[in-house]
């Protein structure tokens, strides 16, 4: 019994010398930061030395004690008299030719789709010629025997084939995509793009 107290007590003493002696994460962390030697010339603000009162000035640079002095402003006034003397477009005639644009984009994505379209054919009309070729093949064990080294080449030859039109059908796939976001990137409505 007498030893359980002890243990108490000394597990109770190192706890609290512990915790008395422990520093928390953000203390460190600000000690650090105060010793470490800055390593850039330029103020750098945080948390700890932002003024409480002072008002910070986010302005860079004067324009006049630059080399140009002067040579900002002078500058931005020849732009807007450069935006004043730029004559006013009509609305309809823009609202017009967003229509014009529009429409082409639509008849140049409804030309790709067709193309698509065709090229699948292809590609699923040759798919079933060459199964319907390879079941006569290998339904007649004496025509796989007779004509195996000319099997092999037609096979060979369908599979370049096919292989060959789909990647013409991805590409042209692909080229609808770069159209579609071409089209997108110009103004394009996604109703339109459809």
């Amino acid at each position: 019994m007498k030893r359980m107290a002890l243990f108490v007590v000394g597990a109770a003493l190192l706890l609290w010398v512990s915790g008395a002696a422990a520093q928390s994460l953000g203390d460190v962390a600000r000690a650090n930061r105060k010793t470490k030697i800055q390593q850039t010339s330029a103020k750098q603000y945080d948390n700890d030395n932002l003024p409480k009162t002072d008002h910070l000035s986010v302005v860079g640079p004067d324009a006049s004690n630059a080399n140009g002095q002067g040579a900002a402003p002078a500058a931005a006034s020849t732009a807007t008299d450069a935006n004043a003397a730029a004559p006013a477009t009509d609305p309809k005639q823009e609202q017009e030719d967003r229509e014009k644009a529009n429409a082409e984009w639509q008849t140049k994505i409804d030309e790709q789709k067709k193309k698509i379209d065709a090229l699948s054919h292809e590609l699923e009309l040759t798919q079933r010629e060459y199964r319907l070729k390879a079941v006569a093949m290998y339904s007649d064990a004496g025509n796989r025997l007779r004509n195996s080294t000319e099997w092999d080449k037609e096979d060979r030859d369908y599979k370049q084939q096919l292989d060959a039109k789909q990647k013409d059908v991805d590409a042209a796939k692909a080229e609808l995509e770069n159209m579609m976001e071409s089209a997108r990137k110009a103004g394009v409505p996604s109703k339109m793009r459809e």
